[in-house]
């Protein structure tokens, strides 16, 4: 097939491109490079399957294309609150332009959509059906509330114009690629560990997360994306549920790091738990993850460490 993955070029973007591909498929990446990076994808672009496009999806674009995955915004808060406005754009006016793109080709859609969706959630774990306890004027809502219109939009278009679509809920995932500046939790333990700081860790560090490798939630993706008749949101994350300092712990092993703890003051809105029902991928899609957070951060230290390294040469 020929392959439409906007955000391509960032974290999860580049992995889903290069599986893609090596699937045998045409695959069109489209970014802005706003946090995607070239080097993502630089050893995909001699693939005379492979297309990269320098492109914003708040603008449209004319493409014949089978499939779409919309992965393009900016996931995490240090991105997305840097220009709030630029953010809900990007969420909802890329989201009418691709949903515009599919009804005119006929393509089948995926939108990455989100766990933050939940907001702070006072269900636990969190099952697709639940509809959040959220803060639609905070800091975070820029991209909490962008997502939510995404997938307002995308059942309109499927209920609407019978637009072939799927939204995936995608809690926190991590692995190589990850921008090392991006402020989410995994990537700052591993790259302050590395550098022998202390690492930063905001309130108690007794709130909660569930961390996904990303070559799980990229099997996931392509398994949602080709299932037949899944319109409703599906949770994709792995339900192991960690505290943050226990996170940090098992970071500062891996590392081999001297590494202590800084406490900071939690920043608003920021959830206390955070961790996926995945009752329906497995009964749907049949899907489980299956890279443990040990196996998955052991790696993710490599491709870190190996960037530190070529900085300092």
């Amino acid at each position: 097939m020929r392959i439409l993955v906007t955000g391509g070029a960032g974290f999860i973007g580049s992995h889903l491109c290069e599986r893609l591909l090596n699937e045998g498929h045409e695959v069109i990446c489209l970014d802005n490079f706003f946090t995607g990076r070239r080097e993502n994808i630089l050893s995909l672009l001699d693939n005379p399957r492979f297309e990269l496009l320098r492109h914003d999806v708040i603008e449209p674009i004319l493409l014949e294309v089978d499939q779409i995955y919309n992965l393009a915004c900016p996931a995490s808060p240090i991105h997305y609150q840097y220009n709030p406005v630029k953010t809900v754009k990007t969420s909802v006016m890329g989201m009418i332009n691709m949903l515009g793109l599919a009804k005119r080709v006929r393509a089948r859609i995926l939108q990455a959509s989100t766990s933050e969706v939940y907001g702070d959630p006072l269900v636990h774990p969190q099952p697709e059906e639940y509809w959040g306890n959220v803060n639609p004027i905070g800091l975070r809502s820029c991209y909490d509330e962008g997502k939510r219109i995404a997938e307002t939009l995308m059942m309109d278009y499927h209920r609407q114009n019978n637009v072939d679509t799927r939204i995936a809920r995608i809690f926190n995932t991590y692995g190589p690629r990850m921008l090392e500046n991006d402020g989410r939790v995994v990537s700052n333990f591993v790259v302050q560990a590395l550098r022998g700081e202390s690492l930063t860790l905001y309130g108690e560090g007794d709130q909660t997360r569930s961390f996904c490798y990303v070559d799980d939630l990229v099997e996931a993706l392509t398994r949602l994306m080709n299932a037949d008749d899944l319109h409703e949101p599906v949770n994709l994350g792995n339900p192991g549920e960690f505290t943050i300092k226990q996170l940090a712990e098992e970071v500062v092993r891996i590392c081999g790091s001297a590494s202590g703890v800084t406490y900071m003051p939690l920043p608003q809105d920021d959830p206390r738990q955070r961790k996926p029902n995945i009752k329906r991928a497995q009964a749907l899609l049949g899907w489980n993850p299956t890279i443990p957070l040990r196996e998955g951060l052991e790696k993710t230290v490599t491709f870190f460490r190996s960037r530190e390294l070529r900085a300092k040469s």
